[in-house]
């Protein structure tokens, strides 16, 4: 990697699941968007003809107009070749296959206990954890062993046990977990703004502190320039207690991932604090009987239960388009995805700084969570620096349900680290959603590990 005048070259960008049909393509595009930086990228992933797929892909994006940079994609079929040499190192997999995210999902429904996403928390997430933990425990020591100096991002989910793990393999990691779930809220902030205050607001204009945990964030401030959002914020809620319109009647019912923001505006009601992530996530770290006591529930709070036959319908869209796009039949397109990896990265290599929400080891930036548990705050990028920001206490307001969350997933984390089936099954009946008795918990336990059993070969089952 060189850096003169501003602009990176010979950065070099290792992508552990590289063969990712959704992703991989987002990233490929953010890239070409880059002015001040241009190197190569390694695509290493278990399905070695996915990844060669998407190098044709990944290189066709340097003669489309518009490209502000050449990246040059190169499929490997070891992380050895991947990771050598990496200034960054991109996280993305998918831990197993949707048939096993089918049963996450769906076997709990047979106890009266349904999940939204079912991948970061709930029954569905401790299990899945149990697939992803070993993983990136090996994905951990390669980075150790070829790529010790690179800066990790993560994507994968459930994110805080996957960063916590890469932490617990490799203390000296440079890694940090990333999601957009309080970009949305910002996005929410935005119309706050232009109805209270009369003006168009852009997402970097809304000032934030986050805090808690991935996929259960809260704001304990939020400003446009300089003005408390939080009195104009209040009116809104009331405003739209049964949720925000849409632009089409029942939208919301139409697409597995919208929602109408009704659990987002009655947690707010309720506790004072801006929950800042999707009510579909918003509503698994909650108590069970509060927003997915039933389908009925669901449809009264106006979002939806996400079934993995649509995950496994989109997976098949997403290859067909791979298909016609190694046909020539379809060309990539450069659109702006709204994440910030390249701008992490860039801030990291120097060229810009930033201010942004990501996920870390605690340090005392929340003091009343456990040191050491993986939290989401606001830090601050520069050169080859990450600081997390001291964004405070959770309030006692919250801090009920935000504990509860985070000392559970340390329990699972120490649990499935010593491969203790016995003391993964506590934290999984301590979970808000596990709603059943005791005997039909485990029953229920012993299910979904048998559908996953495949990838637990670490484990005494």
């Amino acid at each position: 990697m060189v850096i003169v005048d501003k602009k990176a070259s010979n950065v070099k960008i290792a992508y552990i699941g590289g063969g990712s049909r959704g992703w991989a393509w987002g990233l490929m595009s953010d890239l070409a968007s880059c002015e001040d930086m241009s190197g190569s990228v390694y695509l290493y992933d278990i399905d070695h003809e996915a990844s060669l797929a998407n190098e044709i892909i990944g290189n066709m994006y340097n003669n489309l107009e518009g490209a502000k940079s050449k990246w040059s994609y190169y499929a490997v079929k070891t992380p050895k070749e991947a990771l050598c040499g990496a200034d960054f190192v991109v996280i993305s997999i998918l831990p197993g296959t949707f048939d096993e995210m089918e049963s996450d999902v769906h076997t709990p429904e047979k106890y009266g206990i349904y999940q939204p996403v079912g991948d970061s928390t709930g029954p569905g997430g401790i299990v899945r954890a149990m697939r992803t933990v070993p993983m990136f425990e090996e994905i951990a020591n390669y980075i150790k062993e070829y790529a010790p100096d690179a800066w990790v991002i993560n994507y994968t989910n459930p994110m805080t046990l996957c960063v916590k793990t890469l932490y617990r393999v490799f203390p000296e990691i440079k890694a940090f977990g990333c999601c957009h779930e309080v970009f949305g809220t910002q996005g929410v902030l935005m119309r706050v703004v232009e109805e209270y205050l009369g003006e168009k607001a852009t997402r970097e204009d809304i000032k934030v502190n986050p805090v808690s945990v991935n996929h259960f964030t809260w704001l304990t401030s939020a400003s446009y320039h300089g003005i408390d959002l939080f009195p104009y914020y209040k009116q809104f809620c009331e405003k739209y207690a049964d949720g925000l319109p849409t632009q089409t009647d029942n939208n919301w019912m139409n697409n597995h991932f919208s929602s109408q923001q009704k659990v987002k505006i009655d947690l707010f009601r309720r506790f004072g604090y801006i929950a800042a992530a999707g009510d579909r996530h918003l509503s698994e770290f909650c108590p069970g009987k509060w927003y997915l006591e039933n389908p009925d529930r669901v449809h009264e709070m106006k979002f939806a239960l996400t079934p993995v036959s649509w995950r496994k319908k989109d997976l098949g869209d997403r290859l067909e388009k791979s298909r016609k796009l190694l046909s020539g039949e379809l060309k990539p397109q450069i659109n702006n995805t709204g994440e910030e990896g390249t701008t992490q990265m860039r801030a990291l290599l120097g060229l810009c700084d930033l201010v942004t929400n990501v996920n870390l080891p605690n340090v005392g930036q929340i003091p009343n969570l456990p040191m050491g548990a993986v939290v989401e705050t606001n830090a601050i990028f520069r050169s080859n620096e990450v600081t997390p920001v001291m964004a405070g206490p959770i309030p006692n307001e919250i801090y009920p349900l935000v504990s509860r969350i985070c000392t559970e997933q340390e329990a699972v984390s120490d649990a499935i680290a010593n491969r203790d089936l016995d003391a993964i099954f506590q934290a999984f009946t301590s979970d808000p959603l596990v709603t059943c008795d005791i005997k039909s918990a485990k029953k229920m336990f012993d299910e979904m590990v048998e559908n996953t059993k495949a990838y637990l070969k670490d484990y005494k089952l």
